[in-house]
């Protein structure tokens, strides 16, 4: 109850004259003034405190000196937080961590009294050392600073996050228990496991998005659980432009939790066709995504809380709701840091910073997509989807021949004709870079527009890369600066590296080997061995038949079979020379008649 001025004076008054009584005489005073204004002497004196002005009391000269040496604080802080639990629960006190500490000889916590006796430090000395030092429990449980980030425009950063909902989808047996239902605690509590099981795979998950710069939300529910397709699902619905709700387009950056979910492939990889950078916070350090953990705080409170008064019939009616819920609140309230609506800031994105998304049906398949294998040609074109040519002069390092992987540009596809591809590269510190490859445009005859017309246009295409080394590589040879130089070089047929470079130099700086001769055996024919003739080799009657015509026999039927009956088994070789002789005898022989005549 508050004190009127009258008695708020005179409780001056009795201060002022209890001081002047003096020691030992105040007590009458205090008695009286009870007496006067019908208090008990607590409540006089704890009315006097508040009202009177008194001298501050002089600092001990000791005050805040400590006995416990910094470097047993440090050990007992060290054992005082290694006892905590991951709810920072602590289990030891200080006590029993000094006491444990003093049984392991690691510490003495003793002070020396007035008489110079050695006494153990009370727990609450130990606690005021340890405070004194910044080495309590309590103050190394504070949180670390914050650092603040921000963000330049809307759509340079979203952040996501997955949240269990309360809701889970019943299996109704009859009407009145169908569609998605509020999950109370008297039946899924943490000690009913069971009963949590049985409706995992229905149970309501919802992922929120937000654009950092404008703070606007995204909302939209899934069943089953925290899936690289169920965030990747969701993450196409809040890109896509969809009436009434202002917020869409692919941001520069999206930041997430470490979870593998949202790590996973199948996002990744939409998120690179995009040409959208992931960034995932470092493990707990949760308030790097603060905002999009609001969020979820926001959609409990404002949208999830509603659901149990008009219940929804299946997940398309919860996502129409939260998206209604999305356009209401993100249009009528003001946020206290830009002090505008969420949809008002989100409006101040400009054309360049806008980068429309694609069709739901080209995100889903850039999901799985991989860049195409595609060989430059002559013309430094590659074709791409049968879409045409497109022209890849532009990309850094590319020459003729080379294999460049080819991609869509999914914000270059009107009426589902590609404007232009992307080619996948890589940067100096191996981080996937796209560089965009416009189609080649032709006229009604089918030539490019680009290309130069006969008799009036002479331009050559830009050098490549190899084409810059070549012509490098030529001046160097030739020993010249100039690429005419260079030529004029090979025309009048000169020596190449101006005759510095001899071919053999290598070997005649070889020192010569001097071999030494190897002892060798002298050729002995094959015919003898030991003294003995080798086997003549059996002809056959048609090669002894060849053999003797070669000799100059002439043969004839009846030569061949003289042979036969002089050699049935075969003609031995080195029975030739024997069988020319005998058939040139007989030969020779004429039958004389009596009447000598010859036969």
């Amino acid at each position: 109850m508050p004190l009127s001025p009258a008695v708020i004076e005179r409780l001056v008054q009795i201060a002022q004259a209890a001081a002047e009584a003096g020691h030992g005489r105040k007590e009458a005073v205090y008695a009286a003034a009870c007496a006067e204004l019908g208090m008990s002497r607590a409540t006089l004196m704890r009315h006097l405190a508040t009202t009177t002005v008194r001298a501050d009391r002089k600092r001990r000269s000791d005050a805040g000196d400590v006995a416990l040496p910094q470097h047993e604080a440090e050990l007992i802080s060290a054992l005082l937080m290694e006892s905590h639990r991951k709810n920072n629960k602590r289990l030891l006190s200080i006590g029993q961590a000094v006491t444990t500490l003093r049984a392991n000889g690691l510490v003495r916590a003793e002070a020396c009294d007035a008489d110079g006796v050695l006494r153990p430090l009370s727990d609450s000395a130990i606690a005021r050392a340890l405070r004194r030092y910044a080495l309590h429990p309590d103050q190394l449980l504070r949180p670390a600073p914050a650092t603040e980030l921000r963000s330049l425009h809307p759509n340079h950063v979203w952040q996501i996050d997955a949240s269990l909902c309360v809701l889970y989808y019943l299996h109704a047996n009859t009407p009145r228990e169908a569609g998605l239902q509020v999950m109370r605690h008297d039946h899924f509590y943490k000690n009913k496991p069971a009963n949590l099981k049985r409706i995992e795979s229905d149970r309501v998950w919802s992922y929120e998005a937000t654009d950092h710069y404008s703070s606007s939300i995204g909302l939209n529910y899934v069943l089953g659980a925290e899936s690289g397709m169920n965030l990747a699902e969701s993450f196409i619905e809040f890109i896509q432009c969809i009436d009434g709700q202002p917020m869409h387009g692919v941001p520069l950056i999206t930041m997430m939790d470490m979870g593998s979910a949202n790590t996973g492939g199948l996002f990744k990889a939409l998120a690179r066709r995009l040409d959208m950078r992931v960034i995932a916070h470092s493990a707990g350090n949760a308030r790097a995504t603060g905002q999009v953990e609001k969020a979820r705080d926001i959609i409990e409170r404002s949208f999830e809380s509603a659901l149990k008064l008009r219940p929804v019939a299946d997940l398309a009616e919860l996502n129409a709701a939260a998206r209604m819920w999305a356009q209401w609140f993100n249009s009528t309230k003001v946020h206290s840091r830009h002090g505008q609506t969420r949809y008002a800031m989100w409006q101040t994105i400009t054309a360049e910073q806008l980068r429309l998304a694609p069709s739901r049906e080209l995100c889903r398949e850039l999901m799985t997509h991989a860049p195409e294998e595609r060989t430059v040609t002559d013309q430094l074109r590659v074709p791409f989807k049968g879409y045409g040519d497109f022209d890849v002069r532009d990309v850094p390092g590319v020459m003729v021949g080379a294999k460049l992987q080819v991609t869509y540009n999914p914000y270059d596809l009107v009426d589902g004709r590609l404007g232009s591809a992307m080619v996948l590269g890589h940067d100096a510190d191996g981080n996937e870079v796209l560089h965009r490859a416009p189609l080649v445009a032709k006229d009604e005859a089918g030539f490019a527009i680009t290309a130069n017309v006969i008799g009036e246009d002479w331009a050559r295409p830009r050098d490549t890369l190899a084409d810059t080394n070549r012509k490098l590589v030529e001046r160097i040879a030739t020993g010249t600066t100039t690429d005419d130089a260079a030529a004029a070089a090979r025309k009048a047929k000169a020596v190449p590296f101006g005759g510095k470079v001899d071919p053999y130099k290598h070997i005649a700086d070889t020192p010569t080997t001097t071999w030494l001769p190897k002892r060798g055996t002298p050729l002995v024919p094959t015919t003898t061995v030991a003294g003995a003739s080798a086997a003549a080799r059996v002809l056959t009657l048609f090669e002894a038949a060849t053999e003797l015509a070669r000799r100059g026999v002439a043969m004839s039927p009846e030569r061949n079979a003289q042979v036969r009956g002089w050699h049935p088994e075969g003609v031995p070789e080195d029975a030739m020379d024997d069988l020319v002789r005998r058939l040139q005898v007989r030969a020779g022989l004429r039958v004389v008649g009596r009447d000598g005549t010859t036969d």
